[in-house]
């Protein structure tokens, strides 16, 4: 995030939009850069969880604790909102971020050129739009069919497969005697179907990266899909 917000020289009275921000975590980060930010995600608990950090002057990012060029929080230029990110959000920002493929999980597949319209609706004449996705034919072709992971004394086992255009994992693990499994959905979109949504929306492709550290974009080597849009 300090990469990109340098890349598009945002000044600190930028105002940011997080969209689909889960607990906060990347939206605290940028208030503690300088920036106002709007934090929105469909998810009442987890905008629950954000305003009650927000509330205790508490992040969720205790690795980047010790980085003394981060400013202390500052509850009066952040926001955290429940919304829909398929539809446009009351109000315009210099940026709206879109992190850790936090994109293609609609039921219904017309929602992801809603959603681009979306952003395109929420930005400034000029404003720059952010999507941050998985190198979906990298992740297909190095999927791992089967991992357990133990966190806090719980094992959690975790299955993936490719199929019909989506990547899914199945999740299942034990807490006090309870069984519970989840499984999550993704499309496995491409550059070609982004392209093709930021055309239908009018928004420029500027600029590509393969990774958090902006390095060029690899269809076949690069971990991420980093596009940078604008209004």
């Amino acid at each position: 995030m300090r990469r990109l917000t340098q890349r598009l020289e945002l000044s600190t009275s930028s105002h940011i939009m997080d969209l689909a921000c889960g607990r906060g975590r990347h939206s605290m980060y940028l208030n503690r850069l300088g920036y106002k930010v709007t934090g929105v995600d469909l998810s009442p608990s987890s905008i629950a969880f954000a305003k009650a950090q927000l509330k205790n002057n508490t992040t969720s990012t205790s690795t980047i604790e010790n980085d003394t060029t981060l400013l202390p929080l500052d509850a009066s230029r952040i926001n955290f909102k429940v919304h829909n990110m398929t539809v446009p959000y009351d109000g315009t920002f210099d940026a709206v971020f879109n992190l850790f493929t936090s994109f293609g999980y609609f039921d219904d597949v017309a929602d992801n050129v809603n959603t681009i319209k979306a952003i395109h609706a929420n930005l400034k004449t000029g404003g720059y739009g952010v999507i941050d996705f998985m190198n979906a034919p990298q992740v297909v072709k190095n999927l791992v069919p089967f991992n357990e992971k133990i966190e806090e004394g719980i094992t959690f086992k975790q299955w993936r497969r490719y199929e019909k255009g989506h990547i899914y994992k199945d999740i299942k693990f034990t807490d006090q005697d309870r069984d519970y499994h989840f499984t999550e959905r993704v499309s496995a979109l491409e550059l070609s179907d982004f392209t093709d949504y930021f055309k239908q929306a009018g928004l420029e492709l500027v600029d590509l990266y393969g990774d958090y550290h902006l390095h060029e974009y690899d269809v076949a080597r690069s971990d991420r899909l980093i596009m940078i849009v604008r209004k």
